[in-house]
């Protein structure tokens, strides 16, 4: 995964910050092969007592499906902001409240997205606690998400890419 996604030049993240390493997920959730193989790499990583997964808008959902399929596990899919017209939900799929919802990610850097998520869930009364992710690329102290009670769960994380380098 790391070979295929990893991309060196000047890159702005989503934080603001400007790295000179990115890992663009595209490279690995449009290959079905390699999906799946991330997909199986993270299913170990959920907890038990899942009740659903909860795919981030846009990169998470991919991730979400199919380790939905791997799993057995249903899906949702946790939009950056409610829609204003139809069904006006922020999380589309079944019903959040009183769910114990494992995040799903695809590259972590600050967390600022899932700490986003987790707030809105929680405010809908879900239960969220961990975010599995395929890439938590975050440098030590940038991943805040356990400040909010949030515990990452990686399938690599920076030390691994650091060292297959």
């Amino acid at each position: 995964m790391a070979a295929v996604a990893r991309l060196t030049g000047e890159f702005v993240l989503r934080s603001g910050q400007v790295v000179s390493e990115y890992f663009d997920k595209y490279r690995f959730e449009s290959d079905p092969v390699l999906l799946r193989r991330v997909a199986a790499a993270m299913a170990p990583l959920i907890p038990d007592g899942t009740e659903l997964l909860g795919g981030l808008e846009l990169g998470g959902v991919p991730i979400a499906t199919v380790l939905s399929q791997v799993t057995g596990l249903p899906v949702l899919f946790v939009r950056k902001q409610a829609k204003t017209y139809g069904t006006c939900r922020l999380a589309e799929g079944a019903e959040v409240a009183g769910r114990r919802i494992t995040l799903v990610e695809d590259v972590i850097t600050t967390g600022g997205a899932v700490a986003e998520a987790t707030a809105a869930l929680r405010a809908a009364g879900a239960t969220v606690e961990v975010v599995v992710c395929a890439i938590d690329r975050s440098e030590s102290g940038a991943n805040r998400l356990g400040e909010i009670g949030v515990q990452t769960r990686a399938a690599l994380t920076r030390a691994e890419l650091d060292a297959a380098r």
